[in-house]
């Protein structure tokens, strides 16, 4: 599999139910103005990504290449077990009064500090690391297929959605990228 599509595919799957995915209906259903919701989570994601990259860039000149690949087989089983555990937004979270495309930005960018996929992030960055820009630009789609979805049919209740089964699909397609890259 390519690093673009490991990454689009890491990234979508690990967003699947995470606190940005909810963040994403919550703005939607607050703004309802789809377009600078999306730009800034387009924007905001392309910032993060890059420095969680760059970051595992780092890191991998102090570990072995043979390392890095148990590092992500692990990182995928962890976040097969992970994505299991329901992400909820806090209840006293606010969100600015500075318009969609700002408060959209400013509350996704820091949702996404220390998030499942800012850490897959620096994992890919560091595995693959001359194909950065592909690692970037891989889970900045993964970041808008998740994403984008949810803003356009904001208007569903969150409810609605069966979750639970997701996650329980999404954790087995992760362990299966962890066999996947093991066995490369």
């Amino acid at each position: 599999m390519s690093v673009l599509a490991i990454s689009i595919t890491t990234v979508a799957l690990a967003e699947i139910g995470d606190k940005t995915q909810l963040l994403s209906l919550l703005l939607a259903s607050r703004y309802r103005k789809p377009i600078p919701i999306i730009a800034a989570i387009f924007l905001a994601t392309i910032a993060n990504h890059a420095l969680a990259a760059y970051f595992g860039v780092i890191v991998a000149d102090y570990i072995s290449p043979e390392m890095l690949t148990w590092v992500l087989a692990i990182s995928f089983l962890a976040m097969a077990g992970w994505v299991l555990i329901p992400d909820k937004l806090d209840e006293d979270e606010s969100i600015s009064n500075r318009g969609p495309f700002v408060a959209s930005f400013m509350t996704f960018f820091i949702a996404e500090i220390g998030d499942k996929t800012q850490i897959a992030t620096s994992i890919l960055g560091a595995q693959y690391a001359d194909a950065l820009i592909l690692v970037i630009l891989g889970t900045t789609i993964g970041m808008l297929l998740a994403n984008v979805p949810v803003v356009l049919i904001g208007k569903l209740s969150a409810d609605k959605l069966p979750f639970a089964l997701i996650r329980k699909i999404t954790a087995g397609l992760f362990i299966l990228l962890a066999i996947g890259a093991v066995s490369l």
